[in-house]
Formats: structure tokens, C-alpha cells, sequence
């Protein structure tokens, strides 16, 4: 059996800021590198920060929204403050602009990768970004789940951040969390109604407690 119980998924990100690890996947050679500690690296990420705020990169690529996202992280830890990076990239980039593409640069992986393949749109994943914690991945997984809108996303995010729970939050929008629709091979199919059957359980039970044990 597989051993994943040494900690939870972490709710941040794991790589090195400006690093293309999702965007390297998927940009190949456009996938651009930000190293906050090297002044070039620096002059580059202000500049795509201030192309990515006038909207002059020309476009809905989920993958461009990713360089952005990265530059303003890069950006703010290689300045130290989202004040100065906003300053440094000019115009009229402002620190709000920078602290909301920051957090998304610092999405987990997989929250990431669903945005640079479009599943996620990059304005639902500012608002997932809003939040912490394990509700990040509750919030996400519930926008692919049940199709949510940027409204919803930013409205149940409101909500968590006001001490709501991520459960409370989502059903005002309509969402039962959890719940989600699956396809199985018909032989896995068949199994597991059999043992929900002979266990007298729900079929979501017998997947969670699968999933429980594979941990």
C-alpha cells in the first residue's frame, strides 16, 4: 500500500518562487523563469507586471495569466513589499493589482494546473487564493466540481474569510460540498455496489473509506 500519511496536501506553494513548474508543462519554451534575487530577472518581471496590468499581453491564455501571476511574486519578494514591487512596476499597477496575482503564483500545484489548463479560470482562482489553508483545496475542487461561477467563487470566499465554513459558504451558492459526479469501469462499478450492498452503506462511504485507507 501506498504510504501518503506523513502530512496532508500543502495548501501553498512548494517550489521555488517564479519557477515555471505548471506553466514549463504547458508554455514549453514560453514558459519564462523570474529569479527574484538577480536585478535582470527583476527588470523583467516589472516590466511583464506592467504589460500583464495594462492588459498589453494580449490576452485570455491561462498560461500568460500564470507568467503575470509569477511576476508580481517574484517581483514582491525580490523588493519586499507589495508597495515597492507596485512602484517599481509603474504605471498603473497597484499594490492591490500585485497582492492578487502574488497569492495565485502561490496556489498549490494542482490547484495551479487546472488553471493553466482552463478548467479553472484565472479570476475564480484570485478569490480561491483569498482564503487559506485546507479551504483552498475545498473551494477549488468544488468550482470544477460544480461548474461555479467568478461570482460564486468570490462570493463563497467572502463568506469563508468572514468565519464561515467552507461548507456553510458554498451551500448559500447552491453547492452540496462532496458532492460529485464519477465514471467507473463497469467492474469497479459493480463492486462497489456490491459492498455498499453487503455493507448497507452509501456508495460515497465506501469511496471515502477506500480513500481512507489508501492514505
Amino acid at each position: 500500500m501506498r504510504d501518503n500519511s506523513d502530512a496532508d496536501p500543502p495548501a501553498d506553494r512548494e517550489s521555488p518562487v517564479g519557477h515555471p513548474v505548471i506553466r514549463g508543462r504547458f508554455a514549453g519554451e514560453r514558459a519564462v523563469r523570474f529569479d527574484p534575487a538577480d536585478e535582470e530577472s527583476l527588470a523583467t518581471a516589472a516590466e511583464t507586471v506592467g504589460r500583464f496590468a495594462n492588459n498589453s499581453v494580449g490576452s485570455e491564455d491561462n498560461v500568460v495569466m500564470l507568467r503575470g501571476a509569477a511576476a508580481c511574486a517574484a517581483l514582491v519578494r525580490g523588493t519586499g513589499s507589495y508597495k515597492t514591487a507596485a512602484e517599481r512596476a509603474g504605471g498603473d499597477v497597484t499594490v492591490s493589482f500585485i497582492r492578487k496575482w502574488a497569492r495565485v503564483h502561490d496556489l498549490p500545484r494542482s490547484v495551479r494546473r487546472h488553471v493553466a489548463l482552463g478548467e479553472i479560470a484565472p479570476t475564480a482562482a484570485k478569490h480561491i487564493a483569498r482564503v487559506s489553508g485546507e479551504s483552498r483545496f475545498l473551494l477549488a475542487w468544488a468550482t470544477l466540481d460544480h461548474d461555479l461561477t467568478v461570482r460564486e467563487v468570490r462570493a463563497a470566499a467572502s463568506r469563508v474569510n468572514d468565519g464561515e465554513s467552507v461548507e456553510a459558504a458554498l451551500a448559500a451558492e447552491g453547492v452540496d460540498l462532496g458532492r460529485m459526479t464519477v465514471s467507473l469501469p463497469p467492474d469497479a462499478y459493480r463492486e462497489l455496489r456490491r459492498r455498499a450492498a453487503l455493507d448497507d452503506a452509501d456508495p460515497g462511504t465506501v469511496i471515502a473509506e477506500a480513500l481512507e485507507a489508501y492514505r
